[in-house]
C-alpha cells in the first residue's frame, strides 16, 4: 500500500508543476489559453496572476515531493490537505472541474497514505 501512496502523491505533485508551467509559462500561449478556456485578450490581461497562481502550485508541488523525499507522512498530509482545500475552494468559485482535476486525486491520495501508515 506505501507505493500506491507514494504514486499518488507524486502524482498530485506531477499535477501541480503541470499546472505551474501551464500557469506561469504558457497563460498567454495557445496552450494556456485551450486548456482555461481564456481569450487572448484575457490571458494578456491576467498573466500577472495567473503566474503567481502557478508559483503557488510549485510550492505545492514542492511541499509534496519533500514528504516524499523524506518519508514524512505528515509533510504530505499537509500538503495533500493545502491541495483538497484550493480545489473545494476553486470548484465552489471558478468551475466544478477543479474538484475533479484537483481535489479528488488529493484527497484519494490522502486515504492512501492513512491506509498506509
Amino acid at each position: 500500500m506505501t507505493l500506491i501512496a507514494n504514486l499518488l502523491v507524486a502524482l498530485v505533485a506531477a499535477l501541480h508543476l503541470y499546472f505551474l508551467v501551464l500557469e506561469m509559462f504558457y497563460w498567454t500561449k495557445p496552450l494556456g489559453r485551450k486548456v482555461f478556456r481564456l481569450t487572448p485578450e484575457f490571458a494578456e490581461a491576467s498573466k500577472t496572476l495567473a503566474a503567481n497562481q502557478g508559483l503557488y502550485n510549485g510550492f505545492l508541488s514542492a511541499g509534496l515531493l519533500w514528504g516524499l523525499a523524506s518519508g514524512n507522512t505528515a509533510n504530505q498530509l499537509f500538503f495533500l490537505g493545502c491541495v483538497v482545500v484550493a480545489g473545494v475552494y476553486g470548484a465552489a468559485t471558478v468551475g466544478k472541474k477543479i474538484l475533479f482535476v484537483q481535489a479528488l486525486p488529493a484527497a484519494l491520495a490522502i486515504a492512501a497514505v492513512l491506509v498506509a501508515r
